[in-house]
């Protein structure tokens, strides 16, 4: 198809396979890394990086605020359809820290030395997000982002102890 010629049809179309692939995308993300967290905890002693119980806390945690991110986005995009912007800032935040936590996990699954370095700098993410979200919890959507941060934020203080 031309571009030059997109019908809206073909925009709402393309954004709602852009929405999903983005959800597959996240699930498939979310389950190699706690794939792998399993897998270092099962033959943790071949290896030199060892996920620490701790760190699965907190992949787990981050992997749980990516899909709630996943999930709000999705609402945001649903409110802009409608001419709703109010939550513009909401998604921005919520993408912001969807990328970040999706590397924390990551990291906390290879049990990596900068691992406490990203739990300061999530602290800060985290807050952001859920203070962002908070102005918004009327939406099940935000509330839900928001308390995922909150639980990122207990589990990256609980590295950085």
């Amino acid at each position: 198809m031309n571009h030059n010629l997109e019908t809206d049809a073909f925009s709402v179309e393309r954004r709602q396979i852009l929405k999903g692939a983005s959800a597959v995308a996240a699930t498939a993300l979310a389950a190699t890394s706690l794939g792998g967290t399993a897998f270092a905890e099962d033959h943790g002693a071949h290896h030199h990086h060892m996920s620490s119980p701790k760190n699965t806390e907190l992949a787990k945690a981050l992997h749980a605020c990516v899909a709630e991110s996943e999930v709000c986005i999705n609402h945001c995009l649903d409110m802009f359809k409608t001419g709703d912007t109010t939550l513009a800032n909401c998604a921005i935040t919520v993408q912001e820290t969807m990328a970040f936590c999706a590397a924390h996990a990551k990291l906390a699954s290879y049990d990596s030395p900068f691992l406490k370095k990203m739990s300061v700098l999530g602290l800060e993410i985290c807050a952001a997000c859920e203070k962002e979200c908070r102005k918004h919890e009327k939406h099940p959507e935000c509330k839900a982002c928001a308390d995922s941060c909150v639980a990122c934020i207990k589990a990256c203080k609980a590295i950085i102890a």
